[in-house]
């Protein structure tokens, strides 16, 4: 999730981390070839101080707090970039093993806007991830509740998105939960929710692309999803229309 209003929240859910695993190098590395200029090789202390980090890739490598990758910045504060991961100890679906999240957020400009799905290919990529997505902060919030218990039972979610079933109610981890402005998703996870359809499929297809692994990266509309522009607002509804499986709403 974003950390402030004006940044593009990045998260990406894929199998846990095992021995020498070298998947967060591959995220970092995939990540400065994404965006041109980015070096992620600064931390925060306690105290939200920038640390350089002069081996930072054997740091990542031996940092296995919580079994995932230790947080990484860029230097620039007015234009932030971060990442960082850890295990889950949840399933992603019914009767599910632990999985690793890696969270992450871009500044929003121009620049990071025309990179952001090359960002996210990156990382869902070198993650091997299921699923993943990158969403501006402000529809994220409004995302979340679609699946965000609430104290009357069951979400109801705004402005007539459908509700959304928890991980233990998925029945496998290529699901993806919910969808963003920009998706990833392997080809497991295309394959169980029915991407693409070439009849069906026209319009996403103009702005999607394939990964190297066979995944896909689907971008919802052409500028950042703003839910209060009604345009973004259809594209979302319809969106989930077209994939019930999405969320598991599909019948079973």
């Amino acid at each position: 999730m974003a950390i402030f209003p004006n940044e593009l929240g990045i998260t990406v859910y894929a199998p846990t981390l095992e021995g020498d695993d070298k998947r967060p190098l591959a995220i970092v590395h995939g990540m400065e070839n994404a965006l041109r200029g980015l070096r992620l090789d600064w931390t925060y202390s306690e105290k939200e101080e920038l640390i350089a980090l002069h081996h930072r890739d054997e740091w990542i490598l031996a940092d296995r707090t919580d079994n995932g990758f230790p947080f990484i910045c860029n230097e620039d504060r007015d234009r932030p970039v971060t990442i960082t991961g850890w295990e889950n100890p949840n399933g992603l679906a019914a009767g599910g093993s632990p999985h690793l999240e890696v969270h992450g957020s871009l500044h929003l400009d121009a620049t990071t806007i025309s990179a952001a799905a090359g960002v996210l290919a990156a990382i869902g990529e070198g993650a091997r991830g299921f699923w993943g997505q990158a969403t501006p902060f402000n529809a994220a919030v409004e995302i979340a509740e679609q699946t965000a218990p609430t104290l009357a039972g069951p979400p109801s979610p705004s402005r007539g998105l459908p509700a959304l079933k928890l991980s233990r109610d998925i029945r496998s981890p290529e699901i993806p939960h919910r969808l963003g402005w920009l998706n990833y998703w392997s080809a497991a996870a295309a394959l169980a929710i029915g991407f693409p359809d070439l009849a069906r499929d026209t319009d996403l297809l103009s702005r999607a692309r394939r990964t190297a692994s066979g995944g896909w990266v689907v971008q919802l509309t052409d500028a950042p999803l703003d839910l209060d522009n009604p345009a973004h607002l259809d594209t979302l509804k319809r969106t989930y229309e077209r994939f019930p499986e999405i969320g598991g709403r599909a019948a079973p």
